[in-house]
């Protein structure tokens, strides 16, 4: 078991952690990730979409979207996970940094939990790597994006490495597992 906690950091905004703090926990145990996000919005500013019936969709990083990006070690392979808090999600994977893109139909649904409460959000998903075949040792990147209400879009990861709102950079894949 490898439990590693992380905290997002917003591309080029400021904000006061006790206005919104985005952390969570990221575990992986033999073939199985267990992903987990707390939002904290004090003030109630992030639209968080009312929930659905899960269907894949795309374009989820348009709005409030809680993503993740996997790819294995010394490979420049890697995944997009898209889980809305709607419950709407997607999974697509890469050649290499932003080519290839395709739709990974090995996911014939992405199941994850969304509990909302007042100020809170917490988004858990536990996958199966296996769907994907990948074993060996993972570089990860959590990341997410918010829309606050005013329809003003945020982006946020552990770390951005470009000059720009980038989440596709491996080098930002900085968590190993």
């Amino acid at each position: 078991m490898s439990v590693q906690n992380f905290t997002l950091y917003p591309f080029n905004a400021a904000f006061d952690p006790a206005i919104l703090s985005l952390s969570g926990s990221v575990d992986r145990s033999d073939n199985r990730l267990i992903l987990q996000y707390d939002l904290i919005d004090y003030q109630s500013q992030v639209l968080i979409p009312a929930k659905t019936l899960p269907n894949r969709k795309h374009n989820l990083w348009e709005a409030t979207c809680f993503e993740f990006f996997i790819g294995a070690q010394n490979d420049r392979t890697y995944w997009e996970f898209n889980l809305s808090p709607s419950g709407d999600w997607n999974v697509y994977r890469f050649d290499d940094y932003r080519s290839g893109m395709q739709e990974d139909t090995a996911f014939s649904s992405l199941p994850f939990e969304v509990e909302t409460r007042s100020h809170h959000t917490t988004l858990t998903i536990e996958l199966d790597l296996e769907v994907i075949k990948l074993t060996q040792p993972l570089e990860i990147s959590v990341t997410a994006v918010m829309e606050q209400l005013n329809h003003k879009v945020t982006y946020w990861a552990i770390e951005h490495c470009g000059t720009e709102a980038d989440f596709h950079i491996r080098d930002s894949f900085g968590l190993k597992l």
